[in-house]
C-alpha cells in the first residue's frame, strides 16, 4: 500500500483506512478478500507506472493518450454499419449537458425537472414517426431492442423459431443470439436465416414462404437492410408472417422514415431500431440507443420489458401528471421476475432524441431523407463508374455495397491506402460476408458534401491505378 493518501480517494489516508478496518473488525483490507482462492491471486507485484499526484500531470497524460486517436470529425469517413455519422444540432448537446438531465441516473418525482415530459415526448414523437402508438423508453442498442422484441414474439405465440435475413450485421446478430439463448436452455429461440435475392439484396420471398411453419414465432426483417438495400414488398412479408400465425417484427432506421413508409403503415406488429441517428454522437461503450414500439394493444403492452411513460389528468383542472406504466413487469420493478432484464438504459439519449425530433418535425425528416438519398446515390454513381468497381444493389438508403472484386485489390489494402490520404473507406465485408468477396459497405449521410464525395473518388482513382 502507498504510504500517502491518494489525491482522488478520500479514504486512502492511512489513519482513515485503519479506522475503517477497526469498524468492520479486520486488521487489514486483505482480510476482506480471504475467500478468493490463492491460485486466483497474482504472485508478483503488478508493474504499474508511477502515480500522477497532480491534476496538471494527469490532465496532460490523458490528453496525450486521447490525442493518438484519429476520429471521424477530423478525418473524412464513409464508415457506417450500426453507428453512423449524422449532424448533431448544437441544441442537442446543450440539452444533454444540462445538470437537470445529465446528473441523475434515475431520480425521484421531486427531482423530475421535466424529465418525464421529455420521455413522454420521445415516445410520442417516435410513435408518430413509426405509426405505432405504444413506445417504450430506449434500451442500450438496436441489437438489444431486437433481442427483446424476438422474446416478446416468442411469449406472444408460444413458439420458438424466428426467421431472419441471411445478410445481417454480425455484431447485431451476435447480440440477438445472446438474447435468444443457446440450445438446451429453457428460453432458447432458434434463428433461421432466409436467403437473399442476389439480384436485389432483399429477402427471397418464395424462400421465406417455404421456411414458415407452425413453429415460427416471428419474421424479422430490416428496412433498410444491414447492407442498405430497401425491401420492395414489405406488405407481402407481413402478410406471409400473419398467414402462418407469426408476428412481423421490423427493424427500421428512423432517419429513413421521411422517405420510406413507416412500419405501422404496412402492418408491422413490433418495430425496433437505433436511436443514435436522432441527435447522438458516434461513441464507443456508452450505449447508442435502441427503441421498441408496437401497436397499442394490451397483448403487446403486457410483454414489454421496458419502461413506458403515461400522461393523464389529475384532480386539479388543467393539470396533468406522469406515471411509469406497467412498472412491475420490468426488471426495475420485479428484478429477475420481470419479462426481461433490461439493465442499464440510455434515458439521457431519450431526452436528446426528443429534442432532435422536435427540431426536425415531419417536413425536416422528409427533407433530410431526400438529401441523404441524393448524396448517397450520387456517390454510388461516381464510385460505380471507376474501372473494376461496381455497386451491387441500386435500391438503397444511406448505405450501399461497393464491389472491388474485379480490381484485383483487397478491401483491406484499399482502405490502408485511403487512410494514408486521411480517409476512412467503407467497412470491409470480406470476413463478415464472404459470399460478397472483396466488397465494402459505404455510408453517405447529410454530413457528406459533393466535395467530400469527389475527394473520395479522386483518392480511389489514384489507389486503383
Amino acid at each position: 500500500m502507498t504510504s500517502r493518501a491518494h489525491p482522488y480517494m478520500a479514504n486512502s489516508a492511512p489513519e482513515l483506512r485503519d479506522e475503517l478496518c477497526r469498524a468492520v473488525g479486520v486488521s487489514s483490507p486483505d482480510e476482506l478478500f480471504a475467500q478468493i482462492p490463492a491460485d486466483h491471486l497474482t504472485r508478483t507485484p503488478i508493474e504499474l507506472p508511477p502515480p500522477l499526484a497532480s491534476e496538471v500531470e494527469l490532465s496532460r497524460h490523458l490528453r496525450s493518450i486521447l490525442g493518438r486517436n484519429v476520429d471521424c470529425e477530423r478525418t473524412l469517413s464513409f464508415l457506417g454499419g450500426g453507428c453512423w455519422q449524422h449532424h448533431v444540432p448544437a441544441v442537442c448537446d446543450e440539452i444533454a449537458t444540462r445538470t437537470e438531465f445529465l446528473t441523475p441516473v434515475w431520480g425521484t418525482p421531486s427531482s423530475d425537472h421535466g424529465r418525464n415530459q421529455a420521455w413522454f415526448e420521445f415516445s410520442s414523437q417516435l410513435g408518430e414517426l413509426l405509426e405505432l402508438d405504444f413506445v417504450g423508453l430506449p434500451v442500450y442498442s438496436w441489437g438489444c431492442a431486437a433481442g427483446h422484441a424476438l422474446r416478446m414474439a416468442a411469449r406472444l405465440t408460444g413458439r420458438d423459431v424466428v426467421l431472419i435475413p441471411d445478410l445481417m450485421d454480425p455484431e447485431r446478430l451476435a447480440v440477438m443470439r445472446t438474447y435468444c439463448e443457446p440450445p438446451g436452455m429453457r428460453g432458447h429461440i432458434e434463428l433461421r436465416a432466409v436467403p437473399t435475392d442476389p439480384a436485389t439484396g432483399t429477402l427471397d420471398l418464395d424462400a421465406l414462404e417455404a421456411a414458415l411453419s407452425e413453429r415460427a414465432a416471428a419474421v424479422y426483417v430490416e428496412i433498410p437492410g444491414a447492407l442498405g438495400a430497401v425491401e420492395r414488398d414489405p406488405e407481402r412479408i407481413v402478410a406471409l408472417a400473419h398467414a402462418h400465425g407469426a408476428e412481423a417484427v421490423v427493424g427500421a432506421d428512423p432517419i429513413s422514415l421521411g422517405v420510406l413508409a413507416p412500419p405501422g403503415q404496412y402492418g408491422a406488429d413490433i418495430a425496433v431500431g437505433p436511436t443514435q441517428p436522432l441527435g447522438v454522437h458516434m461513441n464507443c461503450g456508452g450505449g447508442v440507443g435502441g427503441f421498441i414500439a408496437s401497436r397499442d394493444e394490451e397483448r403487446y403492452a403486457r410483454e414489454y420489458p421496458t419502461l413506458q411513460v403515461s400522461l393523464c389528468p389529475t384532480t386539479e383542472p388543467g393539470e396533468r401528471g406522469f406515471s411509469l406504466t406497467l412498472f412491475e413487469q420490468s426488471s426495475y420493478g420485479s428484478r429477475e421476475l420481470g419479462n426481461d432484464w433490461t439493465g442499464n438504459s440510455v434515458y439521457l439519449w431519450a431526452v436528446v432524441n426528443a429534442a432532435y425530433m422536435s427540431l426536425l418535425g415531419p417536413a425536416g425528416f422528409a427533407e433530410l431523407g431526400e438529401l441523404i438519398l441524393l448524396r448517397s446515390h450520387y456517390a454510388a454513381r461516381r464510385l460505380g463508374a471507376l474501372p473494376g468497381v461496381a455497386v451491387r444493389w441500386p435500391g438503397f438508403f444511406k448505405e450501399f455495397v461497393v464491389d472491388f472484386n474485379r480490381t484485383g485489390r483487397t478491401v483491406a489494402a484499399i482502405n490502408r491506402a485511403l487512410r494514408e490520404r486521411d480517409i476512412f473507406g467503407g467497412g470491409d465485408l470480406s470476413s463478415s460476408h464472404p459470399q460478397l468477396g472483396q466488397s465494402a459497405l459505404y455510408c453517405v449521410t447529410e454530413i457528406h458534401t459533393q466535395e467530400d464525395i469527389d475527394r473520395l473518388v479522386a483518392a480511389l482513382t489514384e489507389v486503383l491505378r
